[in-house]
């Protein structure tokens, strides 16, 4: 095939653009299964003469030239290592396919065959030399198989260099000697001979050290395995040839010749080689293992050729005896070191095991046992009261105000606070009492002693966590509400998730009491003051919520220059028959922990839109009506559907329904809340951000949410003159982005003549109404 066919048939491959690798597989089908038929035509003695030998020179020459060609057009395309390596061993083909022109020349119309003129030996080195070239170029952007290598990988490496270098040697020596031995043949060709052997094993050794200690591109390792196997195939005919020259033959076989056939073949199919795909992620292919193993075939073909040898009856000259004990001896030391290394690795993954059990069973900031450690402790601990009557009690801790701190020094200062609490209560109790952070600010302790009154540990926690904490140079001081629970003896089919909602529900009982105490639980058989808050809110929720005790409160928000009201915000509140009247902080808290806050959502929506007409009637005028939403269901579609029920149920006009997103919990996906957002408001529905400059609403969320309104937190409310700047800039970012202003907490006039001075438009506070029922709201 010409030159010109080649570059409109062929596209380059290997580290060029990859063609299908069927065809690839049907070419290197063809191209191998016409080198058979070429050297089965010339070893079958159907050719003969000088037919027979134009034959196999012609062979080898087409062969030659096809390769020479193949590397240089696919070189075209190419960049980087490919192009060059293309480019070089192409050179050398050009250099060889001379060197067999000559040689065919010769063998045609010469007299003598063996050994062939000295300008063919020339042309044919130039392969060799090429070669050698073009691995050091592969080499040379080959990463090590060890990044950033230790001083024992350095090591290591050596041997690995010696060992395969020594193989390669041994193998060498035996035809090497051979020729020398013989030495029939004229100096000069017996020389060049020789040196055709040096350099065919310099390349052996230098593929495999970069197949040892070098990890070649991917794109780059089919190719460089062809091209091993096409110098490979050169090699045996180049010992062939060399010990032919040394004994003096005339010619050599067809047989002898076929790898200076299948050699070039080869090295062509290595030039049109198709690239894998690179892998998405880490490198993980099945070629590493060849490539590791692809080392380690010298040394085991030296112990074949030296056990082969010796059973024939040839014994080993001296210089193979040393090289092979010098062997041996590098191979036990190479193993040894390898032992020490596994060992290490071994040491090393038994580690990293214990460091992910222990990551997965315990909480990162803290150290403490984390809510699945402590759920599996628990179920065991329960397991064993009940069974082997084991004393157990738990205690759950919950922190007082927590989120000042946040609000206060940032979210950092508070994880170094939960450290230091952490500490401390882990002091508090013995080694084999578990403490578990359940997540934010509530721990969990789990108490398994015969002598230790769950009590006194409590008021332990209390004493500890009372002192202050340093807080950026400044004392802190965070007290915490415990709850404590044992089971009971008529507790049969008690579970650890019952005991921990029970501890749950005496804390709770604690902050309703006035917070920093120690409440036991109470709420047994008889439904006591300290029951299952958790399970009564869900009852409560799941039937009608109004004849459970829940109640929808109303408070104006009215304009600061004038007076009028002009909205009004529902909020919830819970009066239980016989818990009394439980605080929205402790209920809102206890259903956004047990996932019911959507039920108290729609229940104040529904109720606050059956209730707008009657509001509109009272105030004289169509007030607007601020229900507040969790920020944790923002971009969730059943706040939507729940939203369009209750304004198509209800018949009120969307523009009068202000959705107020409480920061009581972080927007997990805000891309879905600003789609969500969008969606409302294009409804019809506005939005307002609650307790703004506290918590988890912040100016990303006034940047990112489409709102209309930003109600400021009553912390930034009041007269001091940092506040007072404060507020002023808020006001100015607001006008500048359309969203008014309501301010919080406003409890008497000259705070809110200094509001309306500084340009607030909108005010809500105990001056001009606290929550009251609907009846009571005119």
């Amino acid at each position: 095939m010409t030159s010109t066919r080649l570059a409109t048939a062929m596209l380059p491959l290997g580290d060029a653009p990859a063609r299908p690798r069927t065809r690839f597989a049907a070419v290197a089908a063809v191209t191998l299964l016409a080198v058979a038929l070429v050297v089965a035509v010339s070893t079958s003695g159907v050719v003969t003469g000088r037919a027979g030998v134009a034959l196999d020179n012609l062979a080898q020459l087409t062969a030659g030239i096809a390769a020479a060609v193949c590397c240089l057009v696919t070189a075209r395309g190419t960049s980087g290592a490919g192009r060059a390596w293309r480019r070089l061993i192409g050179a050398g083909m050009v250099g060889w396919a001379l060197g067999q022109l000559i040689w065919t020349v010769y063998q045609l119309f010469g007299t003598d065959y063996l050994p062939g003129p000295a300008p063919a030996e020339l042309g044919y080195m130039a392969l060799p030399v090429f070669a050698l070239w073009a691995l050091l170029t592969v080499a040379a952007v080959s990463p090590r198989r060890v990044l950033n290598p230790s001083r024992r990988a350095h090591v290591v490496t050596m041997l690995d260099v010696v060992i395969v270098l020594g193989s390669v040697v041994m193998l060498s020596w035996a035809p090497i000697r051979a020729v020398l031995q013989a030495g029939e043949g004229p100096p000069g060709a017996l020389v060049a001979a020789v040196a055709h052997l040096v350099m065919d094993a310099l390349l052996a050794v230098l593929l495999a050290l970069l197949l040892a200690v070098r990890q070649p591109p991917r794109a780059l390792r089919p190719p460089l395995l062809l091209l091993g196997g096409g110098l490979l195939a050169l090699a045996v005919s180049d010992g062939f040839y060399a010990y032919l020259v040394s004994t003096g033959a005339e010619r050599m076989s067809p047989l002898h010749s076929a790898g200076w056939v299948l050699g070039p073949a080869l090295v062509a199919l290595a030039s049109l080689a198709p690239a894998p795909e690179e892998p998405p992620s880490a490198d993980t292919d099945g070629l590493d293992p060849v490539f590791l193993l692809l080392p380690v075939l010298p040394v085991v073909a030296t112990g074949v050729t030296l056990a082969i040898r010796t059973l024939v009856g040839h014994p080993l000259t001296w210089p193979e005896v040393a090289l092979g004990w010098l062997g041996l001896l590098l191979v036990i030391v190479r193993q040894m070191v390898t032992i020490v290394d596994n060992r290490a690795l071994l040491l090393s993954v038994a580690e990293a095991r214990r460091r992910l059990a222990h990551q997965a069973t315990h909480d990162p900031l803290t150290g403490l046992a984390n809510r699945e450690l402590f759920g599996r402790r628990l179920s065991a601990a329960v397991d064993a009261h009940r069974e082997e009557g084991r004393p157990i009690a738990l205690l759950f801790v919950d922190l007082d105000d927590f989120k000042f701190v946040n609000d206060s020094f940032g979210h950092a200062a508070g994880d170094r606070m939960l450290q230091e609490i952490a500490a401390r209560l882990q002091r508090c109790v013995r080694r084999d009492d578990l403490v578990a952070r359940l997540g934010g600010d509530e721990f969990a302790v789990l108490l398994e002693a015969d002598h230790v009154a769950p009590g006194l540990v409590g008021e332990r926690i209390l004493a500890a966590l009372r002192e202050p904490v340093l807080v950026d140079g400044k004392p802190v001081t965070v007290a915490a509400s415990v709850g404590v629970v044992a089971p009971e003896p008529y507790d049969i089919g008690l579970t650890g998730d019952a005991l921990l909602r029970r501890a749950d529900a005496a804390m709770y009982a604690g902050k309703r009491r006035g917070k920093n105490i120690l409440v036991r639980y109470a709420g047994t058989r008889d439904g006591g003051g300290d029951a299952d808050l958790p399970g009564l809110l869900a009852e409560a929720l799941a039937a009608e919520p109004a004849s459970s005790g829940f109640a929808v409160h109303y408070q104006p928000i009215v304009d600061l220059h004038g007076g009028a009201v002009l909205a009004v915000e529902a909020l919830a509140r819970w009066t239980h028959p016989d818990l009394g009247v439980i605080g929205p902080d402790v209920f809102v808290a206890v259903a956004e922990r047990a996932g019911l806050v959507a039920a108290l959502d729609d229940f104040v929506l529904d109720t606050a839109a059956r209730d707008a007409r009657a509001l509109a009637e009272l105030h004289g005028r169509d007030v607007a009506v601020h229900v507040n939403v969790s920020a944790g269901r923002l971009g969730r579609p059943e706040l939507e559907i729940a939203v369009a029920d209750a304004l198509r149920r209800h018949g009120l006009a969307p523009e009068r329904l202000i959705l107020e997103i409480t920061e009581t919990r972080r927007i997990a996906d805000l891309g879905a809340a600003v789609a969500a957002a969008g969606r409302l408001q294009r409804m019809g529905v506005r939005l307002a951000l609650d307790d703004f400059g506290t918590g988890f609403n912040s100016l990303a969320q006034l940047h990112a949410l489409p709102v209309s309104i930003v109600k400021l937190d009553a912390t930034l409310t009041t007269a001091d003159e940092r506040s007072r700047a404060l507020v002023r800039s808020v006001l100015a970012i607001c006008r500048d982005l359309g969203a008014s202003v309501i301010a919080e907490g406003i409890e008497a006039a000259p705070q809110a003549d200094a509001l309306a001075a500084l340009g607030c438009p909108l005010g809500q506070g105990y001056l001009y109404g606290a929550p009251v029922p609907l009846e009571r709201a005119a």
